[in-house]
């Protein structure tokens, strides 16, 4: 069953590496250490907790976790891996006092899981959301190395997904030593795929925690306070294509309506990827000349942003200090069926969101706020005019009425505030009273 999952794996690879080569530095960083090549890492008879986060989102849900686990189990060492290039710069900013190693995770062939299990020698593995990969677990099992999900999350497309793989899957699901869901429907979920009903609990989404504990970087600092205070922010967070384009037509009436710019909305767009910015620079330059505004790039006018009228924030880790800013905030990655961004950080800043339809990444967090009024999500269309148009009416609406605007922030923050500490607490308690993680001197 493994070696028909290692050949598939193999051709799937190979198939890929044209795609690699030509997008390098997204799927090349780190290329050694992906292949198993880590250097020197002194084991020195202390327990190491490996905590694997696969981008931004897990890397920032993680951190109250990490920071639990080294009061917890002070005894440990802790190491965190990565999937993509922006996880692993949030990492080393996040955790740098934190983890002893920050590195990327190996890919799923044997050599390479052998050998990164081989320098680490850990005795307990952490993954977040549920990132799971067969010939990882099924060899961590040989070397009776702990394995457990953490904020554990399986939506609906991916529970098919995974369904589709049959007893490869399933075999690797029971291999789990404990499963801590985010929901009731997800921990049925991952039980029906074959982990064990007893190891499978619900514990909460570390994310209503770790929003409480991130800093705001210096340069994030620099951007709010340089922004005209008596203008209106408006910010489009986390986007994917084509929503830019969709998002700067629901705008243009609203930077179009005033003469003078002394009350002209200034606009922010952060894409998800940033091999996207280059392009999305490009359509906002179009946009700004055609309406006679003035753009700047964040990362090449780092300080200067007085008289700013559209703004790409095309740096990594600075969103969530931007949000504070803010009159508005549309998250992206639900105009289109992606599933959803994090609605949860301009819900920390007590920011009026709006969303797309398409929130399954989110699904009882989104449904929990709409019923709270904490939360504008947009009905489905069928067009993306249609989408720009209702964009455009649920900005207006907020944007001239502070009433509902504060109302709509002050839920979202109270919504966030009402939830979290808990699922930190209940994580570190169920992975000691499993042994996942061994419990500092003072408790044995």
């Amino acid at each position: 069953m493994y070696l028909i999952y290692s050949l598939l794996l193999s051709a799937a690879f190979l198939l890929m590496l044209p795609i690699f080569a030509i997008r390098r530095r997204k799927y090349l960083t780190g290329a050694l250490e992906r292949l198993g090549k880590y250097g020197a890492f002194v084991t020195d008879g202390r327990p190491v907790i490996w905590v694997h986060c696969v981008s931004v989102g897990e890397v920032k849900a993680a951190l109250s976790l990490i920071k639990a686990l080294r009061k917890e189990s002070p005894a440990s060492r802790i190491i965190v891996s990565v999937v993509t290039r922006t996880g692993r710069e949030v990492a080393e900013s996040v955790f740098q006092n934190l983890a002893d190693r920050i590195f990327y995770f190996p890919l799923d062939f044997r050599f390479a899981v052998r050998s990164a299990f081989k320098t680490f020698k850990p005795s307990a593995v952490l993954l977040t959301e549920t990132e799971i990969w067969p010939r990882f677990i099924y060899e961590a099992r040989k070397l009776k190395i702990k394995i457990a999900v953490v904020n554990g999350r399986i939506s609906r497309r991916s529970f098919r997904n995974y369904l589709s793989l049959g007893r490869l899957i399933t075999g690797t699901f029971s291999s789990l030593d404990l499963a801590l869901m985010q929901t009731e429907e997800d921990r049925q979920r991952i039980t029906a795929l074959g982990c064990r009903e007893e190891k499978a609990f619900v514990t909460g989404n570390l994310k209503f925690d770790a929003l409480h504990l991130q800093p705001n970087t210096q340069p994030a600092i620099e951007i709010r306070s340089s922004l005209e205070p008596d203008r209106p922010v408006i910010v489009a967070a986390s986007t994917h294509y084509p929503e830019e384009a969709i998002f700067l037509d629901a705008v243009r009436p609203l930077v179009s309506r005033f003469a003078t710019a002394a009350r002209r909305p200034i606009i922010v767009i952060a894409p998800r990827h940033p091999e996207r910015f280059e392009a999305v620079a490009e359509l906002m330059q179009t946009f700004a000349a055609e309406c006679g505004l003035y753009f700047k790039r964040r990362s090449l006018l780092p300080t200067s942003y007085a008289s700013a009228d559209l703004i790409l924030l095309d740096t990594i880790g600075e969103l969530a200090a931007i949000y504070p800013a803010a009159e508005i905030v549309f998250v992206g990655g639900s105009i289109i069926p992606h599933g959803g961004q994090n609605v949860l950080e301009p819900a920390a800043a007590g920011k009026p969101i709006i969303t797309g339809p398409f929130t399954h990444n989110f699904d009882l967090v989104v449904k929990e706020m709409v019923a709270a009024e904490a939360l504008i999500r947009i009905e489905p269309e069928h067009s993306e005019a249609n989408y720009s148009t209702a964009l455009r009416n649920a900005i207006e609406s907020l944007l001239y009425s502070s009433h509902q605007a504060g109302s709509l922030g002050s839920n979202a923050r109270n919504y966030l505030t009402s939830r979290s500490g808990r699922s930190t607490a209940e994580t570190v308690r169920l992975l000691r009273e499993n042994a996942i993680i061994s419990p500092s001197p003072s408790r044995n």
